[in-house]
């Protein structure tokens, strides 16, 4: 049986965002699981000394339109929230914490933070917002908060990145097939290819 494809994210990337909406539906045509596995692009920064990126930034403006335009081009529905970009701990913990217990519904709640922040514009920097989208979504609400508060969840999420980082991730979205790695959303092509024919 084939190995399954390790899709590493931000849930502050414009780009993984886009990705998340295809990627299992493409692994799927080719008989391949998805693991999606949550970073902190901040920390993958500060290991390569890749400035972090601001609404200043040179590159700014290029970005912004390039996020608009490749959600057109993807025909996937896109708003760029206005206290962009965030800090995505909780919502990362989050997903952990719902990997190890429900992994469907962890599934669907990553589904749920990408909309909420790019379609909504929701708070999704908020611990609280995470707990109530959890509740919206007819999970334990309650459970959670009590978890985001603890030392556990944090050390997991470390523990993630510090893997993401040593497995050679640099940004989001980054995906692996077997052992051969992808970069960006505009990969998404390669990797079809790439899954119809075992390689190229």
């Amino acid at each position: 049986m084939s190995l399954p494809i390790d899709f590493y994210f931000d849930f502050t990337s414009p780009y993984a965002y886009l990705m998340s909406e295809k990627i299992d539906v493409l692994a799927a045509r080719h008989d391949r699981q998805v693991n999606w596995r949550p970073f902190l692009l901040g920390v993958a920064f500060q290991v390569s000394g890749v400035p972090v990126f601001t609404r200043n930034s040179p590159k700014a403006p290029y970005l912004m339109r390039d996020f608009d335009r490749s959600a057109r081009f993807l025909g996937v529905p896109y708003s760029l929230p206005p206290n962009f970009p965030i800090g995505t701990q909780a919502a990362a913990r989050a997903y952990y914490w719902l990997q190890d217990r429900h992994p469907q519904q962890a599934r669907e709640f990553a589904h749920a933070v990408f909309r909420a922040l790019f379609t909504a514009g929701r708070d999704m920097a908020s611990p609280s917002e995470i707990v109530a989208l959890l509740t919206e979504h007819g999970g334990d609400g309650e459970a959670l908060a009590v978890a985001l508060s603890g030392q556990e969840l944090k050390e997991r999420l470390k523990a993630e990145c510090a893997a993401a980082v040593a497995r050679g991730v640099f940004g989001s979205p980054f995906v692996f097939i077997d052992d051969e790695p992808f970069f960006g959303v505009d990969r998404l092509p390669q990797i079809e290819r790439w899954l119809a024919s075992g390689g190229f």
